[in-house]
């Protein structure tokens, strides 16, 4: 379990306040989504303003980092008064995934996914947030073969399992009231794919001849393929949603997912004439911002603006390992460098801007690290899990990259992602 402690904060951590029904969102907030986020949805409306029974309404967001360590304990550390629950014991997680409100833990040996509901979650109401805080509880095992890909979406949940081909979509307001309710079931053959829900239709990828995926093909609730809704997506893999739609990474660029009703619509937004850096292949931003980041290889980072249909390239003379766009006012892109750094970055200049020392010491000069450990940016932070140090990094990458604060934990946090937001 986590053993939070305090350093070097001079300031707390900044949170925003809740906004009354006739108030404005903050600048630079996930407001601007066309649909609520997956945790949102998922809350189980009964009065229009994301409350369920058993909830309480707070001031701020309830913002909570969830590690899992190697023997399978899922923690909660409270950002805002540094307390520690424990959710879950949940053996051999080898992946885990979130939509700000539910964990989505992965076992490849047994092929079985866990889902816990952390209790906490923002409610988009359009033009402002309502925050809340629940009861936290082990809602069930999704059951499969090997290691699960997960989707959050909108209403929906998209779980795929490459060994088997089979897809399974669950239902958020189910997961609200602490069921598993699989909607829809659709089996291909097996291959790397994805699931990925785009509010009532599931974006499924289809395999070619040579096994690997070479295209998306849309299904409506009832898994049934939805007529001229297909497109080509050579070795697709790494999705992410956006304020505009469902982006899911492809050989020669991007494909760009909306709809309009029960019309489906594809995109492809290709990478830049001569770009010669090697493809995305995962998306990280900030919850519900347009403009998404993937690392290009070992020769920098890209960014995709989903609004303006556009890539941009910024070349580092480190490898990066991880990146993730907060897509704010100022442009901060936020990296982890192949030398145990973190890196502040300007998508309008392509300069870095601000760099820690080396804070994961165990970091191979080289683009290889755990999958568990990543770099989550908020609005105000970043948060970094350091496996072999133990600990757990609050990085205002607005002020210089200052560390704000580290957690240290009593276990190896393997895996990390944030709640609440």
């Amino acid at each position: 379990m986590l053993t939070p402690r305090s350093l070097t904060a001079a300031l707390p951590l900044l949170v925003l306040t809740l906004a009354s029904c006739s108030s404005t969102a903050p600048i630079g907030s996930a407001a601007e989504s066309t649909a609520p986020s997956a945790a949102s949805s998922a809350a189980g409306l009964d009065d229009g303003h994301g409350a369920i029974a058993g909830s309480e309404e707070v001031p701020d967001p309830p913002l909570h980092l969830v590690t899992v360590d190697p023997a399978g304990s899922v923690d909660m550390l409270d950002l805002a008064d540094e307390t520690v629950e424990t959710l879950a014991e949940v053996p051999g997680v080898t992946a885990i995934a979130t939509d700000g409100r539910y964990v989505f833990a992965s076992a490849a040996a047994t092929g079985s996914l866990t889902v816990i509901d952390t209790g906490m979650w923002t409610w988009d109401h359009e033009d402002h947030f309502h925050y809340y805080r629940g009861p936290s509880r082990l809602v069930g095992t999704v059951e499969g073969e090997g290691e699960a890909v997960v989707t959050p979406g909108s209403t929906t949940t998209g779980v795929f399992f490459p060994d088997s081909g089979d897809a399974q979509v669950l239902d958020n307001d189910a997961l609200a009231r602490g069921e598993l309710d699989i909607v829809t079931e659709i089996t291909m053959p097996p291959h790397d794919g994805l699931a990925v829900p785009l509010s009532g239709f599931t974006l499924l990828t289809v395999p070619g001849a040579d096994g690997v995926a070479a295209s998306v093909q849309a299904h409506d609730g009832d898994g049934a393929p939805v007529d001229a809704a297909s497109a080509p997506c050579a070795a697709a893999g790494g999705t992410i949603t956006t304020t505009v739609g469902a982006v899911i990474g492809c050989e020669d660029g991007a494909l760009l997912a909306t709809h309009d009703g029960d019309t489906v619509t594809f995109e492809r937004i290709p990478y830049p004439d001569r770009a010669d850096a090697p493809r995305a292949t995962a998306f990280r931003a900030r919850e519900g911002r347009p403009t998404v980041a993937a690392t290009a290889g070992d020769q920098g980072a890209w960014l995709l603006d989903t609004r303006r249909r556009a890539w941009q390239f910024i070349p580092t003379d480190v490898p990066l390992l991880r990146v993730s766009s907060v897509d704010d006012r100022e442009g901060h892109v936020v990296a982890l460098a192949a030398d145990g750094r973190v890196l502040v970055l300007s998508a309008t200049t392509g300069a870095t801007l601000a760099a820690t020392e080396p804070l994961l010491t165990s970091t191979p000069a080289g683009p290889a690290l755990p999958d568990g450990v990543d770099l989550i940016a908020d609005q105000q932070r970043a948060y970094l899990n350091a496996p072999a140090e133990r600990t757990l990094l609050e990085i205002d990458f607005a002020d210089g990259a200052r560390i704000a604060r580290t957690f240290e934990t009593a276990t190896v946090p393997a895996f990390l992602v944030e709640t609440g937001r």
